[in-house]
């Protein structure tokens, strides 16, 4: 009896196999096999083997990064700083299946064994969990300043470029659609500042503060005395310099330093716009309660960050994100933050989601990265932008998608007789 030899499957035929639907986009690979339709206005061109051992063994979201980041895998048809319409399609309509065991053998046999022994990754991917956990405890004073210090501590002149003159590294809110990124960033800070009932005179602190833009708006528009502290020292070299350009020396002060380290107490109102997502979820409880133990009594505390739409407890941000992104950023839901407010003892006033505004600022940033590629790289790695590109539309899409949220939750830190010194009626 003879055996008839198992067929060799090509990339394109491999990975037709494991895909639900048709590939939405045309893929063309190294072996000269293509996927896909062919009037696409997308590309991928898969290089070499080694690209198709990090998609092999980093499925998802993790091997695309690793072959797109490395140069393994390009993209033609989108621009690197905004791969937006490539996202919109990929993640919309690229869904895989599980093949019987005999079938995953041959598409495995197909592509090579030696293909599932994982390369080393790009430079610009940091070392995962397992590892850093060896290295101390998540969100330990240490820990977190090193993941910070990789986030934010690439080039301030970068950050210039894409988040523009504001400087402002959150979501921003458009008074109107057709307002310009800065408007809308102005109007972010005004909306804080208006929520937390600032006044001449009135300390504010602000934790995890970025470039220093709320404390010196803050101290600009409403004559406040502001503390700013973030843990990236780039960070806090630049907007204690932009403080002294601006003439605000004697209101507004910026520090290089863990906010758990502030001494001062009694300060009149508390911003953290985009921190939470970097304390942990189990940290909520010592985060709130250490903002209360810092606003005096009738004070106010607003949080602004990024939710999920549930509160089912999946804190990990996911792979790329972890790994290239936020190294060991976590999100929640509005909900778990409203809880943790409450137990460390606010009085909850106020809340509010303005994810539809994160996607227009997301598009905003995308435009600046695109706009000013070339003077980018000359400030980061080619593999550091595609990095940022792909993630600010990916962002993008997720929250225009609902699958992420922003928030801003307002508590008060009410006294023991009930008065949280608040108007009957509010109208930010």
């Amino acid at each position: 009896m003879s055996i008839v030899p198992e067929t060799r499957l090509t990339i394109g035929e491999a990975l037709d196999r494991l895909l639900r639907d048709e590939v939405p986009v045309r893929l063309e690979a190294f072996d000269g096999s293509v996927l896909g339709p062919e009037d696409s206005p997308v590309r991928l061109r898969l290089l070499n083997e080694r690209g198709l051992s990090y998609l092999m063994t980093a499925p998802g979201d993790l091997g695309f990064a690793r072959a797109y980041v490395s140069g393994d895998l390009q993209i033609e048809g989108v621009h690197p700083g905004d791969p937006y319409e490539l996202m919109k399609v990929v993640m919309s309509r690229l869904r895989f299946r599980v093949p019987p065991a005999t079938e995953m053998v041959q598409i495995v046999r197909s592509l090579g064994f030696g293909n599932l022994k994982p390369p080393a990754p790009p430079a610009e991917e940091h070392a995962p969990r397992w590892r850093r956990a060896l290295e101390g405890l998540r969100h330990t004073k240490g820990r977190d300043a090193d993941v910070i210090q990789h986030h934010y501590d690439v080039s301030n002149r970068f950050y210039e470029l894409v988040l523009g003159p504001s400087m402002t590294y959150t979501c921003a809110v458009f008074p109107k659609p057709d307002a310009t990124l800065e408007e809308a960033q102005a109007e972010k800070y005004d909306l804080v500042c208006r929520k937390l009932d600032l006044k001449p005179g009135d300390r504010l602190l602000d934790m995890g503060c970025g470039w220093g833009g709320m404390v010196r708006h803050a101290a600009r528009h409403y004559g406040v005395r502001s503390i700013g502290v973030t843990l990236s020292q780039q960070q806090a070299q630049w907007a204690q310099a932009e403080i002294e350009r601006e003439g605000l020396s004697d209101l507004a002060e910026v520090r290089f330093s863990d906010y758990r380290d502030v001494s001062e107490t009694g300060f009149d109102a508390i911003s953290s716009i985009g921190l939470t997502e970097h304390i942990g979820v189990r940290n909520y409880g010592d985060y709130f309660a250490f903002a209360r133990s810092r606003v005096k009594v009738g004070g106010r505390m607003l949080n602004h960050c990024i939710t999920r739409p549930d509160n089912k407890g999946r804190a990990s941000a996911g792979q790329f994100i972890d790994r290239y992104v936020f190294p060991d950023g976590e999100l929640t839901g509005v909900g778990t933050i409203v809880v943790a407010m409450q137990d460390a003892g606010f009085e909850v006033r106020h809340l509010e989601d303005l994810r539809e505004h994160y996607g227009m600022t997301l598009a905003g940033w995308c435009q600046n990265l695109v706009d000013h590629w070339d003077e980018a790289l000359d400030e980061v790695s080619l593999g550091r932008a595609k990095v940022w590109g792909l993630y600010m539309a990916g962002s993008r899409l997720a929250f225009e998608r609902n699958e992420i949220q922003l928030h801003h939750v307002l508590g008060v830190n009410t006294s023991v007789d009930g008065d949280a010194d608040y108007p009957l009626r509010v109208d930010f």
